[in-house]
């Protein structure tokens, strides 16, 4: 993986599936003229928490066999979260409960590479260092550049040089192909690329640095630091953060005499309210669908699998120690696919595909012809959305009929996991680099730039306390819809599976599952493609593992 009405990007085609927004020239048209024309290319285009599974293998079968829609349904959950917002009316969260998450095999920090924040004080001179950003969009770019300025000129100990690599991809792919002098003293990777780049063991880890500089992380969301922790380490630093979210349609809820202010929580309320909208002919579809391996088909999968309290791999996600196998064949991930199937099948739910634009299902919302009343998609793309509607780009639809609500999941489990990029400090055995690089993160991540940074490009904050400051303020005040990501985020409960899967070649395994999801919307046996896609994965894991020498 957000967005405030300052933003002016938009989801634009994923280089390998990263999340990224790309300001691109003649992009509205280009989205005009394939909804307005209703194109085919947007119609056709092991360790688990102590609670029952939400449906049984032999429940997901008899629907699948009898045509009817499964809804996957909840045990006990460990919390119950809803976030509801309107034009002009405040999201309202009511927090999980927390829960300590169970013991996990801890990595001493004397065992890592040091980090002694005392050197940059006693450095000669400014200390140059290298940042490879990936945020790959022109927008992006110069918001990150406007902070960064701030910094370079705010004190003179420390001067941060850029270096873009435009893509995800491109940055994992550079810093993996090169040696440790080629490489920056920062670099930025998405979050499937976490256990890749940890496994490098050519990076010095946060934890270092905060403990050395008795950095206090309590006003950070703890979500946000989970997500980039393992070993009961905190690797990297959470910077871009984003979820999914769900847009619909306010205008088709009321034609189908559904209340526009109450969005479904649960898949079970998405199909129901879907159900309402297409048999009131109030939209085509309820909600649109995608197989993309950074959306519906992997990352999508991966929250569900959170929000039903199960663990996508085993050992807690590859967490306490590294994964040897997926779940995803288990009967959390049949009972969600049956569902998915079973919803496309019977036409309350329509297929956009691989969703390479990034936006599929939200142009499906558009669709003159065949339009559909909900979709999930990221939060970092609500201000483009907006910004879209606001020029009349699509006629019959404003600004006001979009409204925002959490992530539907199996259960009504809160939260999700947490997407976007995070901030590494590579080690180049240079005590004044790896301060120096601390202290520029620091900047970046404190609440005041957080705020600017979540109020100028939809990201979500961090941190708590960067909502109390203003841009965001008065930006989540303004628009609540802008707030229903965070809130979401603040909901997750802390739990092990709440944190996502720490894969060594997770990007791969997300492009298994999309496959068999793709397979399964068309058709195909909801069992019998999840157990050749985790066959396929687990051979992944154990030739990862071998490779690094896990």
């Amino acid at each position: 993986m957000n967005p405030t009405p300052h933003i002016r990007y938009v989801a634009a085609k994923r280089s390998a599936g990263h999340r990224r927004f790309v300001m691109l020239a003649g992009s509205m048209a280009l989205v005009a003229a394939a909804c307005s024309s209703g194109s085919k290319s947007i119609t056709d285009a092991g360790n688990k928490d102590t609670k029952a599974p939400i449906v049984t293998t032999a429940a997901a079968t008899t629907a699948a066999a009898t045509g009817t829609t499964a809804t996957p349904s909840s045990g006990a959950t460990a919390g119950t979260a809803a976030t509801t917002a309107a034009p002009g009316t405040a999201a309202t969260t009511t927090p999980a409960p927390t829960v300590a998450p169970s013991t996990t095999t801890s990595t001493p920090l004397a065992n890592l590479p040091k980090c002694d924040t005392t050197a940059l004080a006693a450095a000669t001179g400014t200390v140059n260092i290298t940042y490879w950003d990936a945020l790959g969009s022109t927008q992006l770019q110069g918001s990150l550049k406007k902070l960064t300025d701030l910094y370079n000129t705010s004190q003179a100990k420390v001067h941060v040089i850029i270096q873009e690599q435009n893509a995800y991809e491109t940055a994992i792919d550079g810093y993996l192909q090169a040696n440790q002098d080629g490489r920056p003293d920062i670099v930025m990777t998405p979050e499937y690329a976490f256990t890749q780049i940890k496994d490098t063991k050519s990076v010095v880890p946060i934890d270092a640095c905060a403990t050395s500089s008795k950095f206090d992380k309590s006003p950070y969301v703890p979500a946000t630091l989970a997500e980039y922790a393992a070993g009961g380490v905190l690797w990297s630093m959470p910077f871009n953060v984003s979820n999914p979210v769900l847009y619909y349609n306010r205008k088709a809820f009321t034609a189908a005499g559904l209340d526009p202010n109450k969005p479904p929580a649960t898949l079970e309320e998405l199909q129901a309210d879907s159900k309402k909208i297409v048999e009131a002919k109030a939209s085509t579809y309820g909600v649109a669908f995608d197989t993309g391996f950074d959306s519906g088909g992997g990352w999508y999968t991966e929250q569900w699998f959170a929000k039903s309290g199960d663990f996508y791999a085993d050992n807690q996600n590859g967490r306490s120690a590294p994964a040897t196998k997926v779940n995803i064949d288990d009967a959390t991930g049949v009972a969600l696919m049956t569902y998915l199937q079973s919803m496309v099948s019977s036409k309350l739910a329509v297929n956009v595909g691989a969703n390479d634009s990034g936006q599929d299902t939200l142009l499906k919302m558009a669709d003159k012809t065949q339009p559909a009343a909900m979709s999930i998609n990221t939060s970092a793309g609500l201000a483009q959305v907006l910004t879209i509607l606001k020029a009349g780009t699509f006629p019959g639809l404003t600004v006001d009929d979009i409204g925002i609500g959490p992530m539907p999941g199996p259960a009504a489990q809160p939260g999700v996991n947490v997407g976007g990029a995070s901030l590494w400090i590579v080690d180049h055995k240079n005590d004044a680099k790896a301060a120096a690089a601390w202290d520029y993160i620091q900047f970046l991540t404190n609440a005041q730039s957080q705020s600017t940074w979540a109020a100028d490009t939809g990201y979500v904050p961090s941190r708590k306390d960067s909502t109390e400051l203003d841009p965001l303020k008065t930006t989540y005040a303004n628009d609540s819809r802008f707030a229903v990501a965070f809130d979401q985020l603040l909901a997750t409960p802390n739990i092990p599976s709440s944190a996502g899967p720490a894969l060594g070649p997770q990007r791969e395994v997300r492009k298994l599952v999309a496959t068999a999801m793709a397979a399964i919307l068309g058709g195909a046996d909801p069992q019998t493609s999840l157990t050749d896609a985790a066959k396929q994965s687990d051979a992944l894991i154990a030739q990862y593992s071998q490779q690094v020498g896990g």
